[in-house]
């Protein structure tokens, strides 16, 4: 399946639809109070890119954001796929934009939470086999047995390295 990619606000119908099937899909897999779920309003705050996939009709597929806390870090927020473009790497793709966007801010570390409960585990998959590794909880989640924690330091390219 061929989709674009592209930056988007979230105050569109379309892509409040595609943040209401992703509540609806995570709602039932851990208590409330474990989950960390990002308003379209937030979504659509200076701090944070949105970027939608759209397939060859301009439906919205697929969806992921992160939100930048300061030049050191940055949050992958709202990764979620359409169950029926799921295998066909969307989510690869998705979560590639963001990290180039990343790296183009300067952005030293991208982190996420996800689920660490039955449901999450292609989600895992994805950030695994993206070169993100486990990592302890950060910024104000706490720690518990329903997140599971991740990061990828994003190396500068050699001419962006500053030599003492």
């Amino acid at each position: 399946m061929a989709v674009t990619i592209a930056i988007e606000t979230p105050l569109q119908d379309d892509v409040r639809a595609l943040v209401k099937a992703l509540n609806a899909y995570l709602n039932p897999l851990s208590p409330p109070e474990f989950q960390f779920q990002m308003t379209v309003e937030q979504m659509a705050g200076e701090d944070t890119t949105v970027f939608i996939a759209r397939d060859e009709a301009g439906k919205p597929v697929g969806m992921g954001a992160f939100k930048v806390f300061n030049s050191d870090l940055a949050e992958v927020k709202r990764m979620y796929t359409l169950p029926e473009v799921r295998g066909q790497r969307v989510g690869v793709a998705l979560l590639q934009a963001i990290e180039t966007l990343a790296r183009e801010k300067r952005i030293g570390t991208l982190k996420l939470e996800t689920g660490n409960v039955a449901g999450f585990e292609p989600a895992r998959r994805l950030y695994e086999r993206n070169g993100f590794t486990r990592c302890g909880a950060f910024l104000d989640y706490p720690d518990s047995q329903y997140s599971a924690f991740y990061e990828k330091a994003l190396a500068q390219a050699p001419s962006e390295r500053v030599i003492p």
